[in-house]
């Protein structure tokens, strides 16, 4: 069994903090990359639907749509991320957050 410091608790995956905040900031990492990952899979598919497309102006619509979205969510991801550190934890100073 594992020694958790002592606001955490001990599970069978490891010490997680019992606070909303450090629970948010230990696996926000995580989500960013995963965010990231699916985003460049998307980046790439629409790619794909754009060079094979041939003319087709659906696919090229689809292939553009793609690229759109993905992209949109990766900005709003680290939008989100630096708003939480600037906003939240430098000019409001949140508890927990900093």
């Amino acid at each position: 069994m594992e020694k958790c410091l002592k606001n955490e608790v001990s599970t069978d995956l490891g010490c997680f903090p019992t606070d909303p905040a450090n629970f948010v900031g230990k696996f926000y990492g995580v989500g960013l990359s995963f965010i990231g990952m699916t985003a460049l899979l998307f980046l790439i598919i629409g790619s794909y639907l754009i060079l094979t497309s041939q003319g087709n102006p659906d696919q090229l619509r689809n292939g553009k749509t793609f690229i759109y979205y993905s992209l949109a969510g990766l900005f709003l991801a680290i939008f989100g991320y630096i708003f939480i550190t600037i906003v939240v934890a430098d000019i409001l100073k949140v508890p927990g957050f900093s």
